[in-house]
């Protein structure tokens, strides 16, 4: 069996390719980069494979019996994107596709579910076999914060008491590979997220017993947050969207306690207080 994984070099799939290699012979993962270059160090094949270039996707998957199809992350081109991929599996004969699609995205009201709902609807289309993971709030999008609360005293968002099951990237990795690689995942569709759901203020508390200082958590208008993000040197509408998705945690579209996720990949999913760690113990490394 041969199975490909795209997105290869980004952090997602870099962990999956890592986890594959566990469950599979490192001779039947192809590994699927834009750069294929950077994914000299995944130990597997690489073949060069660009969402913006549809006419060549197909040539790059004969021999492929199974894709994960990681999203894209370019928001606004996705549908396109994958539709583009979706058709050129379909020329080469692939058997079958994971799809990693958002948490409910059926039924969320965040601005990313447009393009995963489209893509889960091209792939019924399709006629190929498919799995889909709803993947939760990866708990690096938070804690990828944790540096900046450190250096000014204060952790910001406009999630309000919104409870987030987020999980670690390692733990929604671990399950997309042991889909690709296993059986009987075919015709459903996983709502995956951590198995505990915490609030932002909890994140500020877990930070600040871990870190030895006060770091409070400073909750803020969806607009206000949003400034916040542009002051610190994101594009607008870059900003725009991650103070939307803060204000949809507030209502709840990050929450999930089904506890799939871990029945899935046979273990915990990662705490919150063992992702805190990992960046904390980062930046005392960084500060040394």
């Amino acid at each position: 069996m041969t199975v490909a994984v795209t997105g290869a070099t980004g952090q997602l799939g870099r962990l999956t390719i890592a986890r594959l290699k566990s469950l599979l012979p490192a001779g039947g993962i192809v590994a699927l980069a834009r750069n294929p270059g950077k994914a000299a160090d995944l130990g597997v094949e690489a073949r060069a494979f660009d969402y913006d270039r549809p006419e060549t996707l197909a040539a790059a998957l004969p021999g492929v019996e199974r894709l994960l199809l990681i999203s894209s992350s370019e928001l606004g081109k996705r549908a396109g994107q994958h539709r583009a991929v979706i058709e050129a599996a379909k020329a080469a004969g692939v058997g079958q596709i994971v799809y990693t699609s958002l948490l409910h995205a059926d039924r969320s009201p965040l601005s990313l579910a447009e393009e995963h709902v489209a893509t889960e609807a091209m792939l019924a289309e399709s006629g190929i076999p498919y799995a889909v993971l709803r993947n939760g709030w990866y708990a690096e999008n938070y804690t990828g914060a944790i540096p900046a609360a450190l250096a000014h005293g204060a952790l910001i968002g406009a999630a309000g008491e919104g409870r987030i099951s987020a999980a670690a990237r390692a733990d929604y990795a671990e399950a997309a590979a042991l889909v690709l690689a296993g059986e009987g995942h075919l015709g459903k569709a996983y709502e995956l997220a951590g198995d505990e759901g915490w609030t932002l203020a909890g994140l500020a508390a877990e930070l600040s017993a871990q870190s030895g200082r006060a770091i409070p958590y400073r909750d803020l208008s969806q607009a206000d947050y949003a400034a916040a993000l542009t002051g610190a040197g994101l594009p607008e509408g870059l900003a725009a969207a991650i103070a939307s998705w803060d204000a949809g945690a507030a209502q709840g579209a990050l929450f999930d306690d089904s506890r799939t996720l871990s029945r899935l990949i046979g273990r915990p999913t990662a705490t919150l207080a063992e992702v805190v760690a990992e960046v904390v113990a980062e930046a005392v490394r960084d500060a040394l």
